[in-house]
């Protein structure tokens, strides 16, 4: 390899993962700031009947808890009900979610276990409503969350509204890298939905118009993209509100998100691979947003891998390029010190840690995907009392 070209291969390298990590950012923050901001949504003149659902798997801890939360929600009690599929449950879930529900909730229960995706349409199968709200055990909704959604959801032209879902304070430097990437995914959604349509929802709290959803594959990883990415191909907007408040109950856990981001990362693959035509121009008008949101991400760790290795060949011929990768070490050597003491909570440790956590994630991630697709299960999450006292 030529000098020329190791510089050529490591500017090009720099320049895309600036782009993949602050340049898009930036580009949405101008974007968006071309448009006016959007009125806030008035409340219809008719509250329209919603249907809740929620997949669950050996939730009996905590589905009680969960439905008294909703059932609190500050909507219509005569317009909205809740759906529970416990999938392939051995615990008392079904028992325990239906004396908390009462006439309000409906159960549905799977058996063997079939994965979220085939609870979803299990449970969009069962709902009238003319919206549908998609909710996790283990969060907890303000009580106007459902209302705001359903505020958004209304305007012409929205066909899905993806809530803003918050974590707790992290419980270790790594959690704080995760904090700061989630602050930034949040910043993205909002400029996206200004500019045009968020590319995905949270799974933790999102909803549609019923009758735009198309059932899922059974394997599918990730129906808060589906889902909404279909819609969008269809010509319709997918928006974000941010008063529709959702909060973790749980601290972020290094293991604990390693698996979640493994899983979630595997399925932006078994996106990119399932769904191709996404990334036509004449088939989707935001195929460049998905790919610089969701994809561009996916090529980080070769991208960093090649950057240290060029970077390696070229700091023998110059000081600058040695200093360079002075600087490239110094930021590992952080990330180490983050990971193996989680105790400092200082920026620089945190922010490097949490980026390298969030890369090895990502390969972990593709080799989850090559081994299981969209097979390989989902488990229902510890009480948090447990990760509380284990982090300590």
């Amino acid at each position: 390899m030529t000098k020329e070209l190791a510089i050529l291969i490591f500017w090009g390298t720099a320049l895309l993962l600036a782009f993949t990590f602050v340049g898009y950012p930036v580009l949405m923050a101008f974007l968006s700031s071309l448009k006016r901001k959007a009125p806030t949504p008035s409340p219809p003149p008719v509250y329209p009947t919603v249907d809740c659902v929620i997949v669950a798997h050996n939730e009996a801890s905590r589905i009680a808890a969960r439905l008294e939360n909703l059932m609190a929600s500050e909507y219509p009690s005569d317009r909205l009900r809740f759906i529970v599929v416990c999938d392939g449950c051995t615990d008392a879930t079904a028992q325990i979610a239906r004396e908390a529900g009462r006439e309000r909730v409906q159960v549905l229960e799977l058996s063997p276990q079939q994965g979220k995706a085939a609870g979803l349409n299990a449970g969009l199968a069962a709902a009238s409503g003319e919206l549908v709200v998609f909710a996790d055990a283990r969060q907890q909704f303000a009580p106007n969350a459902i209302a705001w959604l359903v505020r958004h959801l209304m305007q012409p032209g929205v066909g899905a509204v993806s809530g803003n879902y918050s974590l707790l304070p992290p419980a270790n430097s790594v959690g704080g890298g995760v904090d700061v990437y989630w602050r930034l995914e949040k910043f993205l959604r909002q400029a996206e939905s200004r500019w045009d349509s968020v590319i995905g929802c949270t799974g933790a709290i999102y909803a549609i118009r019923r009758e735009l959803f198309e059932p899922l594959p059974p394997d599918t990883i990730l129906d808060d993209v589906v889902i909404p990415m279909r819609m969008v191909v269809r010509g319709w907007r997918v928006d974000f509100a941010p008063e529709a408040l959702a909060w973790e109950t749980m601290p972020v856990i290094a293991e604990r998100e390693f698996q979640r981001k493994r899983r979630t990362l595997a399925g932006n693959f078994q996106m990119l691979f399932r769904y191709p035509q996404w990334l036509l121009p004449w088939h989707n008008r935001l195929w460049w947003a998905l790919l610089c949101h969701k994809y561009l991400r996916l090529l980080a760790p070769p991208g960093l891998l090649l950057l240290f290795l060029t970077n390696l060949w070229l700091a023998r011929f110059s000081p600058f390029y040695a200093g360079l990768l002075a600087a490239q070490l110094a930021f590992y050597l952080l990330a180490i010190l983050g990971l193996i003491y989680p105790q400092w909570r200082c920026r620089c440790f945190t922010l490097p840690a949490g980026f390298v956590f969030l890369n090895a994630a990502t390969v972990a991630a593709l080799g989850y995907y090559l081994r299981h697709g969209g097979r390989g299960g989902w488990k229902s999450l510890p009480p948090a009392q447990s990760h509380v006292q284990s982090a300590g």
